[in-house]
């Protein structure tokens, strides 16, 4: 697989348009079960700010609830989520959500709204702009991932990758310090999954903070700082991306990637 080079245009400690950077994410002893299945045993993670940090490993080992019980969709049952040193478990979740963004595997645009309008939604109702000042940031941000052209369109007359761009400006124009992305191109046909990598590699190379599930290893391999990889609930191997893929220490992660590469 290919890998995904970031544009050159800002190095990882710059700020993310114009705006601070990003903030430093943590979990501590992180455990939720549903009902009898234990989901996560106890995950320890720390993604330094303006850095990004992929998740890898198989299916069912609890990556995608990880992001979740990060951006409190989910409560664990044990344990703690940072941001620069602080819980958030105590923090309304709404507020929460305004600093970190999270772009799912499915796009949840509104159909019947226009490209515009599901950007703008979340800022009138949720962050208080009128409909000027918000139409001017959805513009800018649908511009920043090649799309300000779609503004007025539905986005049934979209590809997939462009649905989930305009998903990652959604994301964007609540101005969040964190963005995390759950499979994000995993529902995407094959020649659509490239805009939707490079539009990532560029927030990455922007500076802004980001935890990513992904089960696209050339992304993970030439963007991240940091790659885990997680297997029945826990994070069983982490490190540098080279030491990742080129000297795994487990039989388990060995075993993952004589599969998957």
């Amino acid at each position: 697989m290919s890998a995904v080079t970031p544009s050159p245009s800002a190095s990882p400690a710059a700020s993310v348009d114009g705006n601070a950077a990003g903030v430093a994410v943590a979990t501590r002893d992180v455990h939720l079960a549903f009902g009898s299945n234990q989901v996560l045993r106890g995950v320890d993670l720390d993604v330094e700010a303006a850095t990004t940090a992929c998740v890898i490993g198989p299916s069912g080992s609890g990556k995608s609830t990880l992001l979740r019980v990060v951006n409190r969709l989910l409560e664990p049952d044990q344990g703690d989520v940072l941001l620069d040193g602080r819980s958030v478990l105590a923090d309304n979740p709404d507020a929460l959500r305004q600093r970190v963004g999270m772009v799912f595997q499915h796009f949840n645009l509104f159909p019947h709204k226009t490209v515009l309008q599901n950007v703008t939604l979340g800022l009138v109702h949720l962050k208080g702009l009128s409909k000027d000042e918000a139409a001017e940031r959805a513009h800018h941000h649908l511009d920043r991932v090649g799309l300000a052209h779609k503004a007025d369109v539905r986005p049934g007359s979209l590809s997939g990758g462009q649905q989930q761009r305009v998903a990652i400006a959604r994301a964007l124009a609540m101005e969040p310090e964190v963005m995390l992305f759950d499979e994000a191109t995993s529902a995407l046909d094959p020649e659509l999954v490239k805009g939707v990598l490079g539009t990532m590699a560029d927030l990455a190379a922007e500076g802004m903070t980001m935890l990513v599930v992904t089960h696209e290893m050339g992304f993970a391999r030439s963007v991240a700082q940091q790659v885990l990889f997680m297997d029945g609930g826990r994070v069983v191997e982490s490190g540098a991306p080279d030491a990742v893929f080129e000297a795994p220490r487990t039989e388990r992660l060995q075993r993952f990637l004589s599969q998957v590469l």
